[in-house]
């Protein structure tokens, strides 16, 4: 008979057991952000272009999204600690396959699809194997020390990845995942892993179904910023009159509903499902789910524009642009540990509005700081603020999914966590780089139309060549450009001033629709319980 973890003492050497979980969460959040600074140094290094790269990039996360519902049930299958052991083999394999990889074909092989496979069992089991190992009273810190692991990876990614790859190798990066990789396995063996109640078999068509869906939703969405949401790009394809990411995200919503459909066909005949369909009908829990989606959002989108601004709109390299971010690691991590353990019975409702409210401090914050004499150190507070915020909520989310169902369904939970927050991820990031562009592009056009100093040649060419949306450069890139192409000096001074202004317009216009969601996020926030998993209710 299983110990039931509700009930379960803290135990001995609990704080090695959150250091291997944490570890994992960290390792398998940091490869989203580290490579982003280094993309054209590993496109060279491996005879291919930047898309190529980027394109390894939304492979990696679109495998994730893909297989981690699957994955949760895994490890419900074969133990949770066996599942989490496995997957990092699989990802500590294709991390040496990455760090050796001569091509692209099989820099995607390591990068794109083994760690992409393993992380889909690692995470979902890591959410279970915290369930397993602290008891309810324990598990909101643990939790909030988990999801900041995560999100640490994200915020110190670019400057990990600068730094390596200005003084050493891109490839070290991956070498030292390797290394990471065989110290969580070695210290994997102090994890509890409660015993296995049954011996059900994996669900194929439901793991087909699943798969599929999620897969051609991810699919589309990322590629949103290319092909454009509705109106296709003028460069882009077209499919019945209108872009692909449309039939894409249809497609796959056709396809989950049926995959719903299947799984309650599955149980009514007394089979195991993949995932049981009366989950969704648990007020927490979608409660729970939700929140992680919004969080994973704004988050996404908060790193994808603000290392752009830095960067590009500043002019700072890659390793001065991470070390600005560090401000948020420091008071997501405070929020995450200190807010269970200064707090340990504050209604978890008012922990997470009040990140939210944090969270939309931070961005009004940077939006309204923004402007072309802006330096660097704006973004000190908005980070500080955003950090708060996240840490707030990772300090109760985890907890409150889990806490929702009985512990022996924490795998399932697990993996739609996980798909949740990757389907945020993936939204957030599309979201904020195609609105990001589009105002960058009406400002743009609308500044030089209006400038007498550019030459009527030079506009009628650029809203006919810039229609489909105005790249995000530097100044001087976007000079060097004017100079190639025989542009005046005047007029290019003038476009360059133009262009100036049409960045920060594009960033405010992407940090407004981050407000909004953030917002948003606050009505679902009252299906958060207000009393603390395992306490007495008040």
């Amino acid at each position: 008979m299983s110990v039931d973890a509700t009930q379960a003492p803290v135990r001995q050497g609990t704080g090695l057991v959150l250091l291997t979980l944490s570890s994992g969460q960290f390792l398998m959040t940091l490869d989203s952000s580290v490579m982003n600074v280094s993309i054209a140094t590993v496109a060279k290094d491996v005879g291919t272009t930047v898309t190529g790269i980027q394109t390894a990039i939304t492979l990696y996360t679109l495998v994730m999204a893909m297989f981690m519902v699957t994955g949760g049930k895994v490890g419900g299958i074969i133990g949770r600690r066996r599942a989490f052991a496995i997957g990092c083999l699989i990802y500590g394999a294709g991390s040496l396959t990455t760090a050796l990889a001569p091509t692209l074909a099989i820099l995607v092989l390591g990068w794109s699809f083994l760690e992409g496979v393993g992380a889909a069992l690692i995470m979902p089991a890591i959410v279970a194997l915290v369930a397993g190992n602290f008891p309810p009273r324990g598990r909101p810190r643990a939790y909030g020390l988990v999801m900041a692991a995560g999100a640490i990876a994200i915020a110190v990614g670019p400057l990990i990845g600068g730094f390596a790859t200005t003084y050493f190798s891109w490839r070290w990066v991956f070498v030292g995942e390797v290394l990471l990789v065989l110290a969580i396995l070695a210290f994997a063996r102090h994890v509890q892993d409660a015993p296995l109640q049954s011996r059900a078999r994996l669900d194929l068509v439901g793991t087909f179904l699943s798969a599929t869906g999620l897969g051609l939703a991810v699919f589309g969405i990322l590629r949103s910023s290319e092909w454009g949401w509705v109106k296709a790009r003028p460069d882009g394809p077209k499919l019945l009159g209108v872009s692909p990411v449309v039939w894409l995200v249809l497609g796959g919503a056709l396809v989950v509903w049926l995959f719903l459909g299947w799984e309650r066909r599955r149980e009514a005949a007394g089979s195991e499902p993949l995932v049981r369909p009366e989950l969704f009908a648990n007020h927490q829990l979608t409660g729970g789910l939700l929140l992680f989606f919004f969080q994973f959002l704004v988050q996404a989108g908060l790193f994808f524009i603000i290392p752009l601004y830095l960067s590009i709109a500043l002019g700072l390299s890659a390793i001065k642009t991470g070390v600005r971010i560090l401000p948020l690691s420091l008071t997501l991590l405070l929020a995450a540990a200190g807010i269970p353990r200064l707090l340990p019975n504050v209604s978890p409702r008012l922990v997470v509005r009040l990140g939210l409210l944090s969270l939309l401090a931070g961005i009004v914050v940077l939006f309204a700081s923004i402007d072309p004499s802006a330096g660097a150190e704006i973004v000190t507070v908005p980070l500080l603020l955003a950090g708060l915020g996240i840490g707030a909520l990772a300090s109760q989310l985890g907890s409150v999914t889990v806490s929702a169902v009985p512990d022996d369904q924490s795998p399932e939970v697990g993996g739609l966590q996980n798909t949740g927050t990757n389907l945020g991820a993936s939204i957030g990031t599309a979201l904020a780089g195609s609105i990001l562009i589009a105002g960058l592009t009406a400002s743009f056009l609308q500044g030089i139309e209006q400038n007498p100093a550019v030459p009527a040649s030079v506009k009628s060419q650029a809203n006919v060549k810039l229609a489909g949306g105005v790249p995000f450069i530097s100044d001087a890139d976007l000079t060097a450009a004017l100079e190639g192409a025989g542009v005046s000096q005047d007029a290019s001074t003038a476009i360059v001033d133009v262009n100036q202004q049409a960045r920060l317009d594009g960033l405010r216009a992407a940090l407004v629709a981050l407000a909004a969601v953030a917002l948003l996020a606050l009505f679902f926030a009252r299906r958060i319980p207000t009393v603390q998993p395992g306490s007495a209710p008040r």
